[in-house]
C-alpha cells in the first residue's frame, strides 16, 4: 500500500481580501480630460437654469451632461458612436423612470422598476465594454428620477432637456479631436510599448499578461479608429514592434520601446519603423464581422440576476427602515457588482469608506453651499471635477467627492436639513452594501468556470491552427498573420476569464494546470511565428525566396 497521502481537495471558499483594497494607484495619463469635460458639460446648462431661476430642472440636464464622462479612451470615430449610444441609453432609461413615476407613487413598484433598469444597464454596459464609469451613473440618474414628483405632461419637456444637455456633452467629448485627432490611438500605442518594456525588464506571468492585454487594447483602439491614415499605419507598425518584443524579449532593448512611447506624446511625427509585411493581417481582421451583441449578453445572465436581486432587496430594506430615499441603497448595491465576488467585495469596502468620508466632507461644505443657489451650483461643479480627477487612483477616493455631489444635487429643488440627509445617506450606504453583497453570495456565477473551459478550447484550437500554418513549406503571410492575431486575442481573453473565475465563491476546481500550459504553449507559438517572420524578412531583404 502506498504511503502517499491524497492531495487535499481545493477549497471552494475564496478568501476575501482587505489588504490593498484602499491602496492608491497612479493617476491615469488623461485624468484631467474627463474631469475638465464634465465641468464643461455640466456648467453651462446649470448656470443657464440658475439665471432662469429653474434649478429644480437641473436633475434632467445633469442626466445628459454626465454622458461626457464616457469614452475618453476611444478613437474619435468610435467615440462618436459610443457617446451617441450613451446619450440615447441615458434618455431611454430616464423616459422609463419618469413615466413610471408619473403613473404610480407606490414605492415598492418603483424600487422594482429601478432594480430591473439597473440590471439592464449593467449587462449592456458590460457587453458593449463602454468603460468607466459604466452603469453606475446611468443607474444613479434613472433611480433618482423614479422618486421625483412627475406628471405625464411634464415627461416630454424633461426628456428634451436631458437630450439637449446630452447633445452638448457629445460635442464636449468630440471637441479635442479638432486639436489632436489621433490622440487616443497614440496613447494606447504608447501604453502597449511601455507595458512591453516592463515585461522585457522584469519577465514574469503578470508582466507578460499586462503587456499582452495592453497590446490587444492598442489593436482594438487602432482597428476601431476608422480610415487607415498614414499616422495610423505608423502606429500599427509600432504595435507590431511591441508584439515582436513580447515574443522575443531577450532580443529587445526596452529603452528603445520607451523612447518610442515618449515620442508619441503631443502631435509630433510618429517614429518610423520598417514594414516587413506584418500588417497583412490588419485588413483581414478589419473584414471580420463583430460578435453580435446578443451573443455577448448570454454569459452575463448571472450578473444581471445578481444586480436585479441585490438592488431590489436593498431598496426594500431601505423602505422597511423608513428611509425617504430608497434609491440611494439601490444605487449602492448596483455600484458593487464587478466581474467576480472578490472584486465585488473590494468595491463594497471602497464604497462604504468613500461614502462615510464623503458625508463628513458634505457636512463641512454645506454651510458654504447654503449661501445661495449660485454657491450651490459652483460647489457641485467643483465636486464633479474632484470626483473624476481622483476616482482613477482608487474608487473610494473618488467617492469622497461623488457623495457630497449627489447630496447637493438633491438640494437643487430647495435646501434641506443637512442632518437628515447625512443620516439617510449613511444608513442607505450600509444597507445597500450589506444587502447587495449578500445577494452576490447567494446568486453564484456558475458560468465563470464554463467561460474558462470555452476560452481554453478556443486558445488550443487557435494555437493548433497557427502551428499547422507554420508547418507548411510556404505559408500564406496574410493567413499566418491573421491566425497569429486571433491566438493573441484568445490568450488575453483566457487570462481575463481565469482571473474572473478565480475570484468567484463556491466554484468547482478550476483547470489551473491546463490554463498555465495553454498560456505557455500559446506564447511559444507566437514566438515561433515571430521567428518565422524574421526568417522571411531576412530572406526577402537578401532577395531569396523564403
Amino acid at each position: 500500500m502506498s504511503s502517499a497521502q491524497p492531495a487535499p481537495a481545493p477549497s471552494r471558499l475564496r478568501r476575501l481580501p482587505l489588504a490593498g483594497v484602499l491602496r492608491l494607484g497612479r493617476p491615469s495619463d488623461i485624468w484631467f480630460k474627463p474631469a475638465l469635460s464634465v465641468v464643461a458639460a455640466v456648467a453651462p446648462p446649470n448656470l443657464t437654469l440658475l439665471a432662469l431661476g429653474r434649478l429644480d430642472l437641473a436633475m434632467y440636464t445633469m442626466a445628459g451632461s454626465l454622458c461626457a464622462l464616457y469614452a475618453h479612451n476611444r478613437p474619435y470615430a468610435a467615440r462618436a458612436r459610443a457617446l451617441a449610444w450613451v446619450v440615447l441609453g441615458m434618455v431611454g432609461g430616464l423616459a422609463v423612470s419618469l413615466t413610471a413615476a408619473s403613473l404610480t407613487t407606490d414605492a415598492a413598484v418603483l424600487v422594482a422598476v429601478g432594480a430591473l433598469l439597473a440590471a439592464v444597464q449593467k449587462v449592456l454596459c458590460d457587453a458593449t465594454r463602454v468603460g468607466p464609469p459604466g452603469n453606475v451613473v446611468l443607474t444613479f440618474i434613472t433611480s433618482a428620477s423614479l422618486f421625483a414628483p412627475q406628471t405625464l405632461a411634464q415627461v416630454p419637456g424633461h426628456l428634451a432637456l436631458a437630450l439637449a444637455a446630452g447633445a452638448w456633452a457629445w460635442i464636449i467629448g468630440m471637441a479635442p479631436g479638432l486639436v489632436r485627432p489621433h490622440g487616443p490611438e497614440r496613447r494606447a500605442t504608447a501604453h502597449a510599448l511601455n507595458a512591453t518594456a516592463g515585461y522585457v525588464e522584469q519577465d514574469g506571468p503578470r508582466t507578460r499578461a499586462a503587456a499582452a492585454a495592453a497590446i490587444q487594447a492598442a489593436w482594438q483602439s487602432l482597428l476601431s479608429a476608422g480610415a487607415r491614415t498614414p499616422t495610423r499605419r505608423a502606429l500599427d507598425r509600432l504595435v507590431v514592434r511591441a508584439e515582436v518584443a513580447l515574443a522575443a524579449p531577450a532580443d529587445t532593448d526596452p529603452r528603445r520601446l520607451r523612447a518610442w512611447a515618449r515620442d508619441l506624446r503631443g502631435n509630433g511625427p510618429v517614429p518610423a519603423v520598417a514594414d516587413h509585411g506584418e500588417l497583412l493581417g490588419v485588413d483581414a481582421e478589419l473584414a471580420v464581422p463583430a460578435t453580435p451583441l446578443w451573443r455577448r449578453l448570454g454569459p452575463l445572465t448571472p450578473l444581471a440576476v445578481r444586480t436585479a436581486v441585490g438592488c431590489a432587496l436593498a431598496g426594500y430594506a431601505s423602505l422597511a427602515l423608513g428611509v425617504g430615499r430608497p434609491y440611494w441603497a439601490l444605487v449602492t448595491a448596483a455600484s458593487l457588482y464587478q466581474a467576480n465576488l472578490t472584486l465585488t467585495w473590494s468595491r463594497g469596502v471602497q464604497r462604504v469608506v468613500g461614502n462615510l468620508a464623503g458625508v463628513l466632507l458634505f457636512a463641512a461644505v454645506v454651510p458654504l453651499a447654503h449661501l445661495g443657489p449660485a454657491a450651490l451650483v459652483l460647489v457641485c461643479i467643483a465636486f464633479n471635477f474632484g470626483a473624476e480627477a481622483l476616482i482613477g487612483r482608487n474608487y473610494w477616493l473618488g467617492s469622497v467627492c461623488v457623495t457630497p455631489m449627489a447630496l447637493l444635487i438633491t438640494e437643487f429643488a430647495g435646501f434641506q436639513e443637512p442632518g437628515r440627509l447625512i443620516t439617510e445617506r449613511v444608513v442607505d450606504t450600509f444597507v445597500g452594501a450589506l444587502v447587495g453583497f449578500g445577494a452576490a453570495i447567494v446568486v453564484t456565477n456558475r458560468r465563470a468556470g464554463s467561460r474558462v473551459e470555452r476560452t481554453l478550447t478556443a486558445v488550443e484550437r487557435a494555437r493548433e491552427h497557427v502551428a499547422r500554418l507554420l508547418a507548411e513549406p510556404h505559408p500564406d503571410p496574410r493567413a499566418l498573420e491573421s491566425a497569429r492575431r486571433a491566438l493573441a486575442a484568445h490568450l488575453v481573453e483566457l487570462r481575463a476569464a481565469a482571473d474572473a473565475a478565480a475570484g468567484e465563491w463556491w466554484q468547482g476546481a478550476l483547470p489551473q494546470e491546463r490554463v498555465v500550459h495553454a498560456e505557455q504553449a500559446g506564447h511559444r507559438t507566437l514566438a515561433a511565428t515571430v521567428r518565422h517572420q524574421e526568417v522571411r524578412r531576412n530572406a526577402t531583404t537578401e532577395g531569396i525566396r523564403p
